[in-house]
């Protein structure tokens, strides 16, 4: 059978062990996972006879930002409708209900499967406050280790 639940950080073996099925994860450990899905506001996983098969975390302040980090399904079971499920899971959970909207940055060969549950690509172009528009630059920073 087939649910839908909220991930807790006792999931972290399961979803340490899904993470494992793709390169893109191959550094992530348990005690890593367990320190992100406690701190993680809203966690969501699609469970199939016990095993967790799908699963995605969603950091937000619960009025202005909810940005959606680490979908993933379990790599024998895409195609099958859980990545539906799951993304249907987290826009309509409850918590993220006042949120103006979600967001999430993904590889291009995903866009069409975001665009297929209701994501919209973000235009960068913004108004500002002097007049005109700026395109927005997207920027990270990465502490040594």
């Amino acid at each position: 059978m087939t649910r839908v639940r909220n991930l807790t950080p006792d999931d972290a073996y399961a979803l340490t062990e899904l993470y494992e099925e793709y390169e893109w994860w191959a550094d992530r450990d348990v005690d890593d996972v367990h320190t992100a899905l406690t701190e993680t506001e809203v966690a969501v996983g699609i469970e199939d006879g016990g095993a967790l098969v799908a699963a995605a975390r969603v950091l937000t302040d619960y009025t202005y930002y909810a940005n959606v980090f680490d979908v993933i399904v379990a790599a024998d079971r895409r195609g099958e409708g859980i990545g539906e499920m799951l993304m249907d899971a987290v826009i309509t959970h409850p918590d993220l209900r006042r949120v103006g909207g979600l967001s999430l940055l993904c590889r291009d060969g995903l866009v069409p499967y975001y665009e297929s549950v209701g994501f919209e690509r973000f235009d960068p172009h913004m108004t500002v406050p002097e007049g005109g528009t700026e395109k927005l630059v997207r920027m990270t920073y990465h502490h040594d280790s």
